[in-house]
């Protein structure tokens, strides 16, 4: 079993490494093949002639194809993936501080999405019939089936325009904004000007994600409830509160499976909730990036949220036959 593993752990290497370089290079001809052309949107955004060429040169864009294929591929390795025609900055430099945008509301806000509704899941399964399981169920299901963004919108509509407890978005005010824009520019994200700010955009996803794991985690306790084990571990005596960790611990695998799956998602979808709540993430910066037609940029933001759902799911494939010794991978 455990050679069998191994193989079949470096087939899922090997494929998610092929999967990543196949994206890599769809997404290159698939941007080269749009109308219009980077040198003209250089020129036309008002660089100068000098800085034309120069960016032609080191991209080989005056040359055939393949070769800006091979130039594309070296300099990403050399970890340049290009100039923002907007900002005429690197790609990778302008992008970066979206990326930690996105994963510090996206990770927090799935996971505590997750430990809520797993822990709710455990209530309302060996509870059968009782209040919380009748309306706690169709309440989460309720709010966890409207978009995200339309949540957003709700939550903005309440509790920062009707009762004005909070901001309607961005990540700090302008004055936090103004104190910390030099090299400390880390240290807004300790202030409690960001917390007030952060406040809803993670409560938004944090409801969107609690509503799955708590149906699946209820309907794998009722059916974890009706193997002989519980049954035994009560008539021994055991305490209620163990035995309803051993049933949470039985019934939490297929909770646990999903939740790389929903980072994976919640990284790549979000693009509507962060425009909503003008949250400098990933997905804002795709949004103005479309809006200014800067293909570098949305070329490698593209690259970046597929590679990360890519990863994800080799994540979860793996984490599922290593939590559960009872899976048997047939290769």
């Amino acid at each position: 079993m455990a050679g069998l593993s191994m193989r079949y752990f470096l087939k899922r290497t090997v494929e998610t490494v092929f999967l990543i370089l196949f994206v890599l290079t769809f997404l290159f001809f698939f941007f080269r093949l749009m109308p219009g052309d980077i040198s003209d949107q250089l020129i036309f955004s008002g660089a100068s002639p000098e800085t034309v060429a120069q960016f032609e040169r080191r991209w080989g864009l005056n040359q055939p194809l393949h070769v800006q294929y091979y130039r594309y591929m070296v300099n990403l390795l050399q970890g340049d993936a290009g100039i923002s025609l907007q900002y005429r900055q690197p790609v990778i430099e302008l992008i970066q501080r979206g990326v930690f945008n996105s994963l510090i509301l996206v990770g927090p806000a799935i996971t505590a999405g997750y430990i809520i509704g797993s822990v709710f899941g455990v209530v309302a399964g060996t509870k059968r019939g009782s209040i919380t399981e009748k309306y706690g169920i169709t309440s989460l299901f309720f709010i966890g089936t409207f978009p995200s963004f339309f949540t957003a919108i709700v939550l903005i509509a309440i509790f920062a325009s009707y009762f004005g407890w909070v901001p309607t978005g961005g990540l700090v005010s302008s004055e936090v904004r103004r104190l910390y824009s030099g090299g400390n520019w880390w240290r807004m994200y300790f202030t409690a000007d960001f917390l007030h700010h952060y406040i809803l955009p993670f409560s938004a996803i944090t409801l969107r994600y609690t509503y799955l794991p708590a149906l699946v985690m209820r309907t794998n306790v009722v059916e974890v409830v009706k193997q002989g084990f519980t049954e035994y571990q009560k008539v021994t005596g055991l305490p209620k509160t163990k035995r309803m960790f051993n049933i949470a611990k039985h019934a939490s695998l297929p909770v646990i499976t999903l939740y790389p799956a929903s980072l994976a998602q919640g990284f790549g979808g979000l693009v509507l909730v962060e425009t909503v709540f003008n949250w400098p993430g990933i997905g804002y910066t795709l949004v103005q990036a479309v809006f200014a037609s800067d293909y570098p940029v949305l070329q490698f933001i593209f690259f970046i949220v597929a590679t990360f759902i890519i990863i994800a799911n080799f994540v979860v494939d793996i984490v599922y036959g290593w939590i559960d010794p009872r899976v048997q991978i047939d290769e």
